[in-house]
């Protein structure tokens, strides 16, 4: 029998980890300075949660959701986006107790039934940010630049920031009535995917991939021409916040796009996404927008929110693709070769070196080219080089690798070693 990994999903091998560190440390960096705290929640959920926050007329809830009946009987989900674990952990742990709003941040692995491709498989990571407990546009125009100084700290260049507003559930109902009416005239032009959806979600038509919806899209009625005062309002001061970001930060752009809408029922308001320039289809790398019902639509009180959601793996697509330099992997520093079994006469110095701060490993027990093959095959600076003569004297010889040199006869002992790397300044 032979195994292999489930379709959609990916092993990050250790040639693959330094794009990885070097995102999620960027993540949680941007995050931290903006005054965000980490949170976690369980990797599955009730998968009722799932179905009232996301909503069951969507895609996600519809078609690619992995649920299932575990031993007690409960319906189990693995949760396909952040956001409602979040706020249900929120609301379970009376964290409207607290300070507001509150601002967490997490990097989780996501889950979605999908036709797998580059930059979407059905197990993904997601960085994501969460401001709960204010309405202000303040936060709007924060979560924003949050996203957009993320990107920025990883190098990424030719972004184009694409925002639009939804309206509140004032003028939602109106809107939805429209948007129906007008899709309706052309119902028999519709690909079946999208006459499907105008039943259920017709605001998922403007974003619709179908070249024939896409064109029909182009006169459909736009939400910023139905909102209420108070929505007009919040718009007006984020539109006017951003131009202010903008004047400082003059690679800072952003375009009003009125068929962007996301896909799942909780936004409300202000919905945004990050796109590479000339990217395909799955170009987003970095969206999300306002959930003020969120909350109480999973049974908590009315309490505002708003984030973002992105792709770790969209991300470093985008890195290879701009070619952006990126700190290398982590090498060994030391390596030590050993010659005549003697390799437990060495613990002791192994483990000071380590206690050093000095990666330290020992090479497999074969012949000295062997070892010396594997010192740099595995990048390793500095060669330790000690057999039963040296033993005897309790000396080693010290090879820099990093530089043609002879060898340096030591005593065996840790902080000799240390202080000669250290003067040397071979490391």
């Amino acid at each position: 029998m032979k195994f292999i990994r489930p379709r959609g999903t990916s092993d990050i091998l250790p040639d693959e980890q330094n794009y990885w560190n070097y995102v999620l440390d960027k993540a949680k960096n941007t995050a931290i300075k903006f005054g965000f705290q980490s949170i976690e929640t369980p990797t599955f959920e009730d998968t009722n949660l799932f179905k009232r926050g996301v909503g069951e007329g969507t895609d996600v809830v519809m078609k690619e959701m992995y649920s299932f009946d575990d031993l007690g009987g409960d319906s189990i989900t693995l949760r396909p986006e952040g956001t409602a674990s979040v706020c249900r952990a929120y609301i379970e742990n009376g964290m409207k107790n607290q300070p507001q709003p509150q601002k967490y941040f997490y990097n989780a692995s996501m889950f979605r039934y999908e036709r797998p491709q580059a930059g979407r498989l059905r197990e993904h990571h997601q960085f994501g940010c969460e401001i709960i407990g204010d309405e202000n546009p303040e936060y709007d125009a924060e979560i924003i630049q949050l996203g957009w100084k993320y990107i920025k700290n990883l190098g990424l260049s030719n972004i184009e920031l694409k925002l639009n507003t939804l309206g509140d559930s004032k003028t939602r109902k109106l809107y939805l009535r429209d948007l129906s009416n007008y899709y309706n005239q052309f119902i028999h032009r519709l690909p079946k995917i999208d006459s499907d959806r105008l039943l259920r979600s017709p605001l998922r038509l403007l974003d619709s991939k179908e070249i024939i919806t896409k064109e029909l899209s182009s006169g459909a009625p736009k939400s910023v021409d139905y909102l209420s005062e108070e929505s007009k309002t919040h718009w007006d001061r984020l539109i006017y916040l951003l131009d202010k970001f903008a004047e400082n930060n003059e690679d800072f752009h952003y375009e009003v796009d009125n068929r962007l809408v996301r896909g799942l029922d909780y936004y409300n308001r202000t919905v945004f996404e990050f796109i590479p320039q000339n990217s395909s289809t799955q170009g987003t790398i970095l969206g999300g927008g306002r959930y003020d019902p969120l909350i109480e639509m999973l049974g908590g009180p009315s309490t505002p929110g708003i984030g973002f959601g992105s792709g770790i793996e969209r991300m470093i697509i985008e890195l290879k693709k701009q070619k952006v330099k990126i700190p290398a992997n982590q090498t060994v520093d030391v390596v030590i070769i050993h010659m005549g079994g003697i390799i437990e006469d060495l613990w002791g110095l192994i483990s000071d070196l380590r206690d050093n701060g000095l990666s330290t490993v020992f090479a497999p027990n074969r012949s000295m080219k062997s070892q010396m093959r594997y010192a740099n095959n595995i990048n390793a600076k500095i060669a330790i080089i000690v057999g039963p003569d040296e033993i005897s004297k309790g000396s080693v010889n010290i090879k820099d690798l990093s530089a043609a040199g002879s060898q340096k006869e030591l005593i065996l002992d840790s902080k000799v070693i240390f202080k000669y790397i250290r003067e040397k300044n071979i490391l």
